[in-house]
């Protein structure tokens, strides 16, 4: 098997899991309770606490634990959104948000708030000046994802946060996709509160975690005990946090090095893909995108076929299409950049890893190039298309 797939989630390697399992059976305790027995949870939770807050500049007690990246979304536009309600019910994010971001949002616009969806280039970055002409006196808050999950371009964020200091206006970012595969700095980019979420760094599933800002007043988002400094009711998931902490130290200790083979990997199967498959296009920034991140449209084909034939080959990937899903619309993302819906379609997201190889690679680029070969070959559109080229070129 070859998994290509990083971006749905990520393998847990030896070493986070067996950072997790005393507390499963061993030290099973509450880590709220206040008894002895419960110290040795409590000071595991403690320490994972103080990991992740350092990992993005931020103090220990800046960092909530939560569910995920979906959960952590929603507590921080809706909290944000609810606490400062007085000032105004205006919100700003970008046409390629998450769902977690763009259906909460939705969600606020039926209880009376109203959200500005700034575009993006075609390139998928969000457009600077509408985003700043679309600041009012009643925004309160502005929530723009630090890189794509589809596409992989990283957003201008220490712009964005600038321009939301300068406005008094708090700023929230999702950095699900981000965090752990580049640097990130709460402070140098004046973020008020982040998202992000275990697996997707070699972490455990089910669980994440929201920064918010010493300062920054929202509300609870889960009621119920005291957990959380009162902001997050729910036992703590113990083994989850430590794994995840586990995962982000792993992260950040080899960062740099990681990022530099990831990205001499995703050039190289950008290049070879560009180079073997006609008719193909990159998605995204060229350069400001993940180091993991690789999103391709074939034309004549839907993604969904290749996708099936592709794990018929032993090849893990996912499409930028929501027919995978259920649905027969394109990605939201793929249409926001400008592409036509008979494009959209034949997506194709590949992330990586620092475990992939050269090798492995090189045999996913023959597999798609046989693949949409053979996909086209029963293309009626794709005939038409070679007929009216031939014809051309005789004329």
């Amino acid at each position: 098997m070859i998994y290509l797939d990083n971006a749905a989630t990520t393998r847990m390697p030896e070493d986070v899991f067996e950072a997790m399992k005393p507390y499963f059976c061993e030290q099973y305790a509450n880590p709220s309770a206040i008894y002895s027995f419960a110290g040795g949870a409590a000071r595991a939770v403690d320490a994972a606490r103080r990991t992740i807050a350092a990992s993005i500049g931020a103090e220990p007690g800046e960092i909530y634990f939560t569910a995920g990246g979906s959960e952590s979304d929603n507590w921080a536009v809706k909290a944000a959104a609810q606490s400062c309600q007085n000032k105004g019910k205006h919100i700003i994010t970008s046409t390629i948000e998450h769902h977690a971001v763009l259906h909460t949002c939705q969600a606020l616009e039926k209880q009376g708030y109203e959200v500005t969806y700034v575009n993006v280039d075609e390139c998928g970055v969000i457009k600077l000046d509408e985003l700043a002409a679309a600041i009012r006196l009643d925004t309160v808050l502005i929530t723009v994802m630090t890189a794509n999950n589809e596409i992989g371009t990283i957003q201008p964020i220490a712009e964005i946060g600038a321009l939301a200091r300068k406005n008094g206006i708090l700023f929230h970012t999702d950095a699900v996709q981000a965090y752990g595969h580049i640097p990130l700095d709460v402070d140098a980019c004046n973020i008020d509160m982040l998202s992000a979420s275990g697996h997707k760094f070699h972490g455990p599933k089910g669980v994440g975690f929201l920064y918010i800002r010493k300062g920054v007043r929202v509300g609870a988002f889960v009621h119920g005990g005291a957990q959380e400094r009162a902001r997050r009711a729910g036992t703590l998931n113990t083994p989850g946090i430590v794994g995840m902490g586990t995962a982000a130290a792993r992260a950040v200790d080899g960062l740099a090095a990681r990022m530099e083979k990831e990205t001499a990997l995703r050039d190289y199967l950008i290049q070879k893909v560009l180079e073997k498959v006609p008719y193909s296009r990159l998605n995204g920034h060229a350069a400001d995108r993940l180091p993991n991140n690789a999103n391709f449209c074939f034309r004549f084909i839907e993604g969904e076929s290749l996708l099936i034939l592709l794990d018929q080959e032993g090849i893990c990937a996912s499409s930028g299409s929501a027919c995978t899903s259920g649905s027969l619309d394109p990605s939201h993302v793929l249409l926001a950049i400008g592409l036509p819906h008979e494009i959209a379609h034949g997506s194709l997201r590949l992330t990586l890893s620092e475990e992939n190889t050269r090798e492995e690679i090189d045999f996913t680029v023959d597999a798609i190039k046989k693949i949409v070969e053979r996909l086209r070959s029963m293309s009626p559109l794709y005939e038409d298309f070679v007929k009216e080229g031939r014809a051309a070129n005789v004329q």
